[in-house]
């Protein structure tokens, strides 16, 4: 897919300026000069392209009293779709990698405590047929996000 010029501002304001309004692709067409309703048309189609997965905010689990671990999990390679679709269903699970090597399957995993962690470690070992889990505790936070910036787009477009 092709972006136009007026794609690529919409995706630069949702990544960095979006509004916290109660009409906030409203607010996004003003600023465009287009109408609400082809703002939302432009982003169902970047979804309909695999150019937008989602939009939603994203919180600082650590500050809201979560933890977070990196699982790296060994599973059998005829039965990694089925054990990711599985990790998957977890709601603390924010991402599934698949990786070449013993340790297959790995997975984030963010919970409102550390027995809790554990008790979905212990479902996910027990009813996913996972081998084993090696668990990496997130100590420190240093990146949460990528930055796509669009060339195209003034440069007082991407200001955070």
């Amino acid at each position: 897919m092709d972006l136009d010029i007026l794609d690529k501002k919409i995706l630069n304001i949702v990544q960095y300026h979006f509004p916290l309004v109660s009409r906030p692709y409203e607010e996004i067409a003003m600023t465009l000069g287009i109408t609400e309703q082809e703002v939302l048309q432009r982003l169902d189609n970047l979804k309909k392209e695999g150019i937008i997965k989602n939009i939603r905010g994203i919180f600082n689990y650590q500050q809201l009293g979560y933890s977070g671990l990196l699982c790296a999990a060994a599973v059998d390679p005829k039965d990694v779709n089925k054990a990711a679709e599985f990790i998957n269903h977890y709601p603390g699970v924010t991402h599934n990698y698949l990786r070449n090597h013993y340790f297959n399957l790995w997975f984030t995993l963010i919970t409102p405590s550390t027995s809790k962690a554990q008790a979905i470690i212990q479902e996910i070992k027990e009813l996913a047929e996972v081998k084993d889990i090696l668990e990496f505790p997130a100590l420190n936070l240093f990146k949460i996000k990528v930055d796509f910036h669009f060339d195209e787009v003034e440069n007082a477009d991407r200001t955070r």
